[in-house]
């Protein structure tokens, strides 16, 4: 995490904004400063990654599982992730960064991230994760379904995500084979 004080912030500040659902919207506010920069001043590309891992830790925080999460001894661990650019944040601008869940199967969830400025979003990320338990082994996402509190069904598995996980696949077995 190379964004101490903005994780210090999100801890610290997290738990006193809006309460969110597991299936909601999480919308968490930022600036663009010096600091997250290239030199061709916007926000540098690895950047976005940290961010997003800030923008799900408020999303944790924000839904109440946090807490619930760390009573049982679980930890998220970002196994894949992709970032779509459209436009650069700039020095000091404001944006958001949206938050959803946007699918889960047997073994991964997947989160949707959108980086929104004045409305239009301008960068898209989307990440596959796993939960782990520090006692050893994996949370299956049933547990963490109904640790979570999610009571609707889950979402549609759209063709773009589809895509992706078919592609993550396939690329994983190109370069870990399978074991005889």
């Amino acid at each position: 995490m190379n964004l101490i004080f903005r994780l210090l912030y999100t801890l610290l500040f997290s738990r006193f904004r809006s309460k969110v659902g597991a299936m909601d919207e999480c919308l968490t506010p930022y600036r663009c400063w010096p600091t997250d920069l290239d030199v061709l001043r916007h926000i540098n590309n690895g950047v976005y990654f940290s961010m997003q891992d800030l923008a799900r830790v408020d999303y944790m925080i924000r839904m109440g599982a946090m807490p619930k999460m760390n009573a049982n001894g679980w930890y998220p661990v970002v196994v894949s992730e992709r970032m779509r650019f459209k436009k650069s944040i700039k020095p000091f601008q404001k944006f958001q960064i949206s938050t959803k869940l946007a699918y889960w199967d047997e073994k991964y969830t997947y989160i949707e991230h959108k980086f929104i400025v004045n409305g239009e979003p301008v960068a898209f990320g989307m990440i596959r994760a796993r939960f782990l338990k520090k006692s050893g082994g994996l949370v299956t996402t049933e547990e963490l379904i109904n640790l979570v509190g999610v009571t609707s069904e889950r979402p549609p598995l759209s063709d773009h995500l589809k895509a992706w996980i078919e592609a993550e696949d396939r690329h994983l077995e190109a370069v870990v084979p399978a074991k005889k």
